[in-house]
């Protein structure tokens, strides 16, 4: 069954109503007719199981059968701050850690990334975050995971000390604490995840983030591409809390 977002206003007591993007996609995409039944989510881990009443391209009408809190959303909430990439690799992040269950990605401006933030970053905030939409409504997560703004290293270390249970930064000269016995010994519930780019973080990053008190990790012998560390360092604290195994 389809899945679709809609705003936590627009639901009643027995109908729903879909706006936006989401109703034209449910009309001139899909093809979904009265009287076929989709899954609509408010964003707040709550899902309506809908039967359709009158389908527009501005508006989708729906009675709503059925109430369910969603049960897909990980105990640990993780915010992957993932260093600029080249190309088009944040949207693979974006759209593969979104569907493994990460809740919010910022990218950050560090050193050696290779790309830098340019005037058309609101554009491509619009499109990232689509592309986190999509990925939502594709895994049946119960919220829209968000893509923040990029914002410069420091200032993300900062953010992550101040602002959650714990936070770790993979480095390939880490030695004794591995991310595997960091995350089994992890017990909160907000986790900031930190990931380089390309060309690593600089040691004066490293530095400062470890005198921030950030937990550096080893992910093992082999240095992973940025467009996969973030994924796997992700699965593996997902998967020591118990919500993938």
């Amino acid at each position: 069954m389809p899945k679709f977002f809609t705003d936590k206003k627009l639901i009643g007591e027995s109908a729903l109503e879909i706006k936006g993007e989401e109703a034209l996609h449910i009309a001139e995409v899909l093809r979904i007719r009265p009287g076929e039944e989709i899954t609509v989510g408010d964003g707040e881990e709550n899902d309506y199981i809908c039967r359709t009443t009158a389908v527009k391209k501005a508006s989708v009408m729906c009675d709503i059968i059925e109430r369910k809190k969603n049960e897909n959303e990980p105990g640990v909430k993780i915010t992957l701050f993932q260093a600029l990439p080249k190309g088009d690799k944040m949207d693979t992040v974006i759209q593969k850690c979104v569907e493994i269950g990460v809740t919010e990605i910022i990218p950050i401006d560090t050193k050696n990334s290779m790309v830098k933030v340019k005037d058309n970053e609101d554009k491509k905030l619009i499109r990232r975050n689509k592309i986190a939409l999509s990925a939502a409504k594709q895994c049946g997560r119960g919220i829209i995971p968000k893509v923040r703004s990029t914002i410069p290293f420091k200032e993300a270390v900062d953010l992550a000390v101040s602002g959650f249970d714990g936070a770790l930064i993979p480095y390939e000269r880490e030695r004794e604490n591995s991310i595997k016995s960091f995350a089994k010994s992890f017990s909160g519930k907000s986790l900031a995840v930190f990931i380089g780019s390309e060309g690593g973080f600089d040691e004066s990053e490293i530095n400062y983030a470890l005198s921030k008190e950030l937990s550096s990790v080893t992910m093992g012998k082999r240095i992973l591409r940025t467009e996969t560390a973030g994924l796997v360092a992700s699965v593996i604290i997902l998967y020591e809390s118990g919500d993938l195994s």
